[in-house]
């Protein structure tokens, strides 16, 4: 059974950064794929970003590319989603959730494990 626990999350404004951390306890973690994803009110969770288990490879919607990169210390277990550029339609919450893949995907039924999220508010 793997846990895992989202921080890093806040009130700033846009056009400014956040760095969002995962720390994952039990189970195998560290050799399995990632994702971040997020949900607004009243809108559908959405895949944001993903990760290998080694952290090789990675995938990233395109409303976030180029502004959001993720990360990951294998030894630490934890996986890390810097955000520059905020914008205020990136405001969510935001959740951590691990796969039992190695690879990485960024559809939500290849996800086995969930955080409990972290609010995100970029305001105008």
């Amino acid at each position: 059974q793997v846990q895992l626990v989202e921080s890093g999350g806040g009130l700033v404004q846009a056009g400014t950064s956040l760095r969002l951390s995962c720390q994952s306890s039990g189970g195998t973690f560290s050799n399995n794929g990632v994702g971040w994803f997020r949900q607004a009110p009243g809108k559908e969770r959405e895949f944001v970003a993903g990760i290998n288990w080694n952290g090789g490879n990675t995938i990233y919607a395109d409303i976030v590319k180029g502004r959001f990169t993720i990360s990951r210390d294998r030894y630490k277990k934890t996986v890390s989603l810097q955000m520059s550029s905020l914008r205020s339609e990136d405001t969510a919450v935001y959740y951590c959730a691990s796969s039992l893949r190695a690879s990485i995907s960024s559809a939500k039924d290849t996800y086995r494990y969930w955080g409990q999220g972290t609010q995100v508010t970029v305001s105008s």
